[in-house]
């Protein structure tokens, strides 16, 4: 039986390509672990944009942590602490992203203005936070409708191959994301 799944690391790495092109050079990642298949494709997927693009992964830049809104509005006082503050943050997911938004705002920042973040997972509650998260929609309904397929054609005895068959996410861009913030400027 083959295994359908979006492709993770192709997705960060859509998400930190589109932070890239608006001109950050210094992108943090924040949430998830490495325990996890997901979490590595996910720190390798956003290591190999940032390698590609010739830019830096300074160590301190990944915040690991629990894959909720309170694991990433708790990470939020240990990102705003960082020296030489990244001006852009990846998230693992939407929930981290959310709770890392909520976190900024409470410490005076707006994200999307003051700090550019992404999420993933194109959850429902992306669209209306605020701002409105830009994401990454992770296939999860094609990956659900493949498996029912290659389940009813096994159970109809047609020879299912087996193997791994990725979907490659696609990047929802919304208002969570800008230019960087040129220092010194205040907003109009």
């Amino acid at each position: 039986m083959p295994i359908f799944r979006g492709d993770d690391a192709w997705g960060i790495s859509l998400a930190t390509n589109h932070l890239i092109s608006l001109g950050h050079s210094r992108i943090a990642m924040i949430g998830g672990t490495d325990q996890t298949s997901t979490g590595r494709d996910r720190y390798r997927g956003y290591r190999n944009a940032m390698e590609k693009a010739g830019l830096t992964v300074e160590p301190e830049w990944r915040i690991a942590g629990p894959r909720t809104k309170q694991g990433g509005f708790e990470a939020a006082p240990q990102f705003l602490a960082l020296k030489n503050r990244p001006t852009a943050v990846v998230c693992w997911n939407d929930l981290v992203a959310i709770g890392l938004m909520n976190g900024m705002a409470r410490a005076g920042l707006l994200p999307g203005v003051d700090v550019s973040v992404t999420g993933y997972d194109d959850l429902e509650e992306a669209s209306i936070a605020t701002p409105a998260l830009t994401t990454v929609w992770n296939g999860q309904r094609e990956v659900g409708r493949q498996a029912a397929r290659a389940l009813l054609e096994q159970l109809n005895d047609v020879e299912v191959h087996g193997g791994q068959e990725l979907i490659h996410p696609e990047l929802r861009i919304r208002q969570s994301t800008g230019k960087p913030k040129v220092a010194g400027l205040s907003r109009a």
